[in-house]
């Protein structure tokens, strides 16, 4: 009896590993050696794709082009310096307050908006986006799943044997058995998933240091995470479940960006205008004083250097009292204050547009400008606005704008905020009038041009909408998998009168958020028309037999038993274990 328990003990373990080996309808082929043969890159997009459309019709993402410009900006430029610049990746902003961030097969890279928040440096943030990268780079999922095929097979075979050896007698070797062997695998997870995360480290460190950004910044966002857990006493930041850390691992880092150094880049530059193609990473113009002074500028980048000088550590030899004390850097000089802040306007951003409570963040705010005076900062200033705008005060963050802006003219989040808040108080004119005013400093920027098509698209006239199309026309043909490009473009088109465009750009928009059933009905639905030109059908016809197979698919995935194909079970958000890639013991 007993030995008949334990066989049924161990089937279970079987299942369950094997089980959590391979997720369903992932059928990944037998490897040998090379965790790359598991599967195709494209199949591999594929599916992180898939969970992003996913997790965004449940509304777990926060879409925002400022946000979206700025975390693909910063993560692009890490990649552009990694060891494998030519992999293909996505970065987006999770819509939540636990501080996290995780990869998905495909190069889908997220960052949860609470540990954007919980950063203090650009630099930290980068650390935590380069560590997420090494993981796709040194394909750790795959991996993962090579390893575990590897060494749970002959486990368990042994505990096989043990337990065949033990039949008929009383003792507990066959429990011990059992036992032994699953902890025996669980260790081994441990261990590997503790490698990984080393390496993770290690090649996320050089990652930074070829960036231009401070080496030492991995190790300081883990010991902020840590301020974060000990504030909060026992509650401890998702990233750091995910991600075991300990004083050991803090060490291990500080020591690998001390090797590394400081970046070479520590020279401040004038800032210049975003480029035509968009999707900047600073959106701040330089002054015309900045312009006229750059020579000056550079020439005094060494004594500005030295002003934001690395903190040091001094050592004097005991074998030697004459010898010259030791000095050891640290932490290595800051990036300049135009980089700081705005990384600090998109960390308030984040702040107020994931806040489940406007009310809560309008008044978190005011009561800090009111007590504490060296909270008065233009990115708190900008956050409070934000709040304002959000909870029924468009007026009132009208007023706060504008003194913003006389500040800095030249910056164009602080630009957009203003003529935002100008629309939503009713001076629609006076709003398109700033929108343009931005949109001239920035051409082609997504956000900026997508901002100012929504205020144009608000007129809700032929005239402006037809304006709005020729704005977002070229973004459409670059950022085609974005959602709220395509509904915009979408509206654009049912103002100015083309309404297949419009369907076309909705039904795609559909499929985006996470409703491909939805988006396939209105394409066929349209496909019905009698009075499409043979180039509408033809785009329309061939979108069909694009998107028909993913959402057969699909059917099959969610509804395996169903015997009607034409009716598909709503989908179902991807678990986390299939979504994220958990490196650590859990």
């Amino acid at each position: 009896m007993r030995f008949s328990r334990s066989l049924s003990l161990l089937a279970a373990a079987c299942v369950a590993t094997l089980a959590g080996a391979r997720e369903p309808d992932v059928r990944l082929p037998d490897i040998g050696s090379s965790a790359a043969g598991m599967v195709s890159p494209q199949d591999m997009y594929d599916y992180g794709a898939g969970a992003l459309q996913e997790m965004r019709a449940y509304g777990m993402v926060l879409d925002d082009a400022l946000l979206n410009d700025y975390i693909n900006g910063l993560g692009y430029r890490l990649v552009a310096n990694s060891d494998h610049p030519n992999l293909r990746f996505t970065f987006f902003i999770m819509n939540d307050a636990q501080i996290n961030a995780f990869a998905m097969p495909g190069g889908f890279v997220a960052a949860n908006a609470g540990l954007i928040t919980a950063m203090r440096r650009e630099d930290e943030l980068a650390g935590v986006l380069a560590h997420e990268i090494s993981h796709v780079e040194q394909q750790h999922i795959l991996r993962a799943f090579e390893d575990t095929k590897k060494m749970s097979i002959p486990i368990m075979l042994a505990m096989l044997g043990v337990l065949v050896a033990a039949a008929g007698r009383n003792d507990d070797a066959a429990p011990a058995a059992l036992a032994a062997g699953t902890s025996l695998m669980q260790q081994r997870q441990i261990n590997f998933t503790r490698s990984e995360e080393a390496e993770a480290d290690r090649f996320g460190i050089q990652i930074l240091s070829r960036s231009g950004f401070d080496p030492n910044a991995m190790a300081s966002a883990f010991q902020a995470l840590q301020k974060v857990m000990r504030v909060n006493g026992v509650d401890i930041p998702e990233f750091l479940l995910d991600h075991p850390l300990d004083t050991k691992r803090i060490a291990e880092a500080r020591d690998r960006a001390a090797q590394l150094g400081c970046p070479s880049e520590q020279r401040v530059r004038p800032m210049r205008p975003a480029p035509s193609a968009g999707g900047s990473l600073n959106l701040s113009l330089p002054s015309r004083q900045a312009e006229a002074g750059a020579k000056d500028a550079l020439d005094d980048a060494d004594a500005v250097a030295a002003s934001e000088a690395a903190t040091m550590t001094i050592e004097k030899s005991s074998e030697d009292p004459g010898a010259l004390p030791k000095v050891s850097v640290t932490a290595c000089a800051s990036r300049g204050p135009a980089v700081q802040g705005y990384f600090e306007l998109m960390r308030e951003r984040a702040r107020v547009l994931s806040a489940p409570s406007q009310t809560t963040m309008r008044a978190y705010y005011a009561n800090n400008l009111r007590d504490d005076p060296g909270f008065d900062t233009v990115a708190n200033r900008y956050g409070y606005a934000l709040a304002l705008m959000r909870s029924s005060g468009a007026a009132a963050a009208v007023a706060e704008l504008r003194k913003l802006v006389e500040r800095q003219p030249n910056s164009a989040p602080l630009g957009l905020a203003l003529a935002g808040a100008l629309d939503l108080a009713g001076n629609k004119a006076e709003s398109l009038k700033v929108y343009e005013g931005v949109h001239a400093d920035f051409p082609g920027n997504r956000a900026v041009t997508m901002s100012y098509a929504d205020g144009l698209l608000g007129q809700a006239d032929e005239a402006n909408a037809r304006k709005a199309l020729e704005l977002l026309r070229p973004l459409v043909a670059r950022y085609a998998d974005d959602p709220d490009l395509q509904k915009s473009f979408g509206r654009a088109n049912q103002l100015a009168g083309d309404k297949v465009r419009a369907a076309e750009a909705y039904a795609e928009a559909a499929w985006l958020t996470g409703h491909p059933e939805d988006a396939l009905n209105q394409l066929k639905a349209l496909s019905k028309q009698s009075d499409l030109t043979y180039y509408q059908r033809s785009r329309i016809d061939a979108r069909i037999t694009q998107l028909t197979p993913a959402v057969l698919a699909l059917r099959k995935r969610y509804s395996p038993d169903s015997g009607d194909p034409k009716s598909m079970a709503p989908l179902a958000c991807c678990e986390p274990p299939s979504l994220q890639i958990r490196v650590g013991p859990q």
